[in-house]
């Protein structure tokens, strides 16, 4: 999967202790995806699973990456079925781009102070 090439590649030139560790860690999802993948009987149970890799916190905001998530389970799925070629690489680059960015967003939301509220 270009995907994973592509970040492990990132992860070689990645200068920052903080950012190589995430990037890691996804490869190494990414990499148990495709396994699970390869070995669930079926698209529900393989969505079972892969809604517990830990995509966010213990999964406890899991459900809250739904949209991309699923896009993105069912490029790989697809691939490893035999979907392969240039069109499904980038059908599993813009799912990822699209989940990185939510859970990004949702990262750094957990890690901001809340602003308090005008007292009108």
């Amino acid at each position: 999967m270009q995907l994973i090439d592509e970040l492990q590649r990132r992860v070689a030139r990645e200068q920052s202790v903080f950012q190589a560790q995430l990037l890691r860690e996804d490869i190494s999802r990414l990499i148990r995806l495709q396994e699970l993948a390869r070995t669930a009987s079926d698209f529900a149970a393989f969505r079972k699973g892969a809604l517990q890799l830990g995509w966010t916190k213990d999964d406890a905001r899991t459900h809250e990456l739904a949209r991309p998530l699923d896009a993105l389970l069912a490029a790989v799925h697809a691939y490893v079925g035999g979907a392969t070629g240039a069109a499904q690489e980038s059908s599993i680059g813009d799912a990822w781009r699209d989940l990185h960015r939510l859970r990004m967003e949702r990262l750094v939301g957990c890690l901001s102070t809340p602003v308090p509220k005008p007292l009108d």
